[in-house]
């Protein structure tokens, strides 16, 4: 095994020794939470490898010095390289039904008074969420006349501003209901043939924002939904269990969570009650 790892150490453009990989799990795990095990090595690598390139250095001994000089002005390329952003329009269905079916009827009749309703996309990568949740809610008509917004945040900078302009290939609305995307999103002509923009009222709904969930959150809420999905599976237990915290102290009495498929809340938070479907409401 010894032998095998120096063999693929010496075909490798930068040397990556153990002290350069344990600096940058270390920092980025104080900065975002995120746990990177030793399975992460080569995705570590692939990544920060073209940022060295990027900067003009020599190797990982120069970035990471790089990162202990000045870490304010590169953390933010670091985590945007460690980030891995998965997501489809409507990915895990049975939450955009259960939200237009179940949620907002509940939402909307409890909230008559001050017609005003929250939703929150925790980790909102490239925008597919927020705007399938914005579909959702622009689909129904029982939100005419109410003050209705959704917040998206992701701690990835370069997804936030690329899920701000609206903007996709053709190939991310494959599986969507045809009539869906005509009704919602425009065409792109000239050198943006190829390409759809999510339409002015549902970019209206959204606000996107970068945000660290480990750090201070701006925001007051309360908010009646939040999305946190396929998330917390790169966090510890105990980052888990203080994000779950900070999410039932943010939601609105009996708002809704949605969580990720391979997730879950069992022996991690006693503040919500599961529904089914890795959607839990706060109990």
């Amino acid at each position: 095994m010894a032998v095998t790892n120096a063999m693929a150490g010496e075909a490798r453009e930068f040397p990556f020794s153990d002290r350069n990989f344990e600096q940058l799990r270390q920092i980025a795990f104080e900065h975002t939470g995120i746990v990177l095990g030793e399975n992460k090595r080569q995705m570590m690598y692939g990544r920060l490898a073209r940022r060295i390139r990027q900067l003009g250095l020599s190797g990982f001994d120069d970035y990471c010095a790089r990162l202990e000089a000045d870490l304010d002005s590169e953390i933010g390329e670091l985590v945007n390289a460690i980030t891995t952003n998965l997501t489809s329009f409507f990915r895990e269905n049975h939450h955009f039904e259960h939200l237009a079916g179940t949620a907002l009827p509940e939402i909307l009749a409890h909230n008559a008074g001050a017609r005003r309703l929250r939703i929150w996309s925790a980790g909102c990568s490239t925008g597919e969420e927020p705007y399938s949740i914005a579909m959702t809610l622009a689909e129904s008509t029982r939100l005419n006349g109410w003050d209705a917004r959704i917040l998206a945040t992701d701690i990835d900078t370069s997804v936030v501003a690329r899920a701000d302009s609206g903007v996709y290939p053709l190939d991310r609305v494959k599986g969507m209901d045809p009539q869906r995307v005509r009704r919602w999103f425009e065409k792109g002509v000239g050198e943006n043939a190829g390409k759809l923009r999510a339409n002015r009222s549902l970019r209206d709904l959204i606000a996107f924002r970068s945000l660290n969930l480990l750090g201070d959150w701006p925001m007051r809420g309360p908010f009646d939904i939040i999305f946190c999905r396929n998330v917390v599976i790169y966090f510890d237990k105990e980052t888990q269990r203080r994000l779950f915290e900070r999410y039932a102290d943010m939601l609105a009495p009996h708002g809704y969570l949605y969580i990720g498929h391979s997730e879950t809340l069992f022996k991690i938070c006693d503040r919500f009650k599961p529904v089914g479907g890795t959607i839990y409401r706060k109990a």
